[in-house]
């Protein structure tokens, strides 16, 4: 998780939601304790729309009619294209559909799936075979959506946009790790980056890293959240959709970007590329930290 080190003071506003801990660090104004709950009424607001766990949200429902025509609401046609767009420029490797194969992978157990099992599910995968026409949607009956890689990003990303709106742009929004930084810190020397801590791979607890951050999105992707360890190989929950299989290249990918949801999708992309990952990211001009297996650093600056 990724961490803030806080050197002004500032409101803390904690709570719990999409199985994360989270903590909105807003400058202690008159009226900040209303504007973080409104904040946070935001953050459950994007749970509840589109959890796999609830029955009763939009996603559930869409799962349920894959292989029927839904109608969609605007946000849900954004976030579903943006879906799509990640798919194209990734050549397929973030895909939203690819959430099946966790009927196959438990990483609470030290085992691998079956073989014949994990390949039935394959051909179920691949965002390409959904129809998206304005508010409508149609994907195969075999299809199951999850916005469990896009959603606590997204929402992170609204909650900043309410203290935007609220004239806060300082402080940072911290979602399970992913964060939205309103703006720089302000002290007497003038406006100064938040120095954010990046997470140690194999300590929890510690940060291997700091990284000075002004405003915009950071996320960060690792083998280290649900994993198993089976005969000397790490097997982590980051799986490729076209194997199968759990990425192993880096320990961790943190990515800056102008949103949070931006950088999430740019630091899981860079995992599932693998030996890939730096030219691509390069490409994409962002600031970004790689880490292998071995510990070794790999900071990435984009060019002048």
């Amino acid at each position: 998780m990724n961490t803030a080190t806080e050197a002004v003071t500032l409101h803390r506003h904690e709570f719990t939601a999409m199985a994360s801990p989270c903590c909105f660090h807003l400058p202690d104004l008159p009226g900040i304790h209303t504007l973080a709950q409104q904040m946070e009424e935001e953050v459950r607001r994007i749970e509840q729309k589109y959890s796999r766990y609830r029955h009763d949200s939009v996603l559930s429902r869409l799962n349920e009619h894959a292989g029927q025509a839904s109608v969609i609401d605007a946000e849900t046609a954004w976030l579903l294209n943006y879906a799509r767009v990640c798919f194209e420029q990734s050549d397929g490797l973030f895909d939203i559909s690819s959430g099946i194969l966790r009927s196959v992978w438990n990483f609470r157990h030290p085992a691998l799936p079956d073989s014949a099992a994990l390949q039935r599910l394959l051909p179920r995968i691949g965002l390409g075979r959904l129809t998206l026409n304005d508010n409508e949607l149609r994907m195969p009956a075999d299809m199951e959506l999850d916005f469990g890689g896009i959603g606590k990003e997204y929402a992170a990303d609204c909650a900043a946009a309410i203290a935007r709106n609220a004239g806060v742009h300082q402080g940072i929004i911290d979602l399970g790790g992913d964060l939205h930084i309103l703006g720089p810190k302000i002290s007497a020397q003038g406006e100064e980056p938040w120095l954010l801590g990046v997470r140690h791979p194999r300590k929890p607890q510690q940060a291997i890293a700091q990284l000075p951050v002004y405003r915009g999105g950071m996320a960060t992707s690792g083998d280290y959240e649900r994993y198993f360890e089976l005969e000397g190989r790490r097997y982590c929950h980051l799986l490729n959709p076209q194997s199968g299989w759990p990425v192993s290249h880096w320990a961790s990918v943190t990515v800056l970007a102008p949103s949070c949801l931006l950088a999430g999708t740019l630091s899981s992309i860079a995992m599932l590329r693998e030996a890939a990952a730096v030219d691509w990211l390069q490409e994409q001009d962002v600031h970004a930290l790689l880490i292998d297996p071995a510990l070794q650093l790999r900071p990435l600056t984009p060019e002048v």
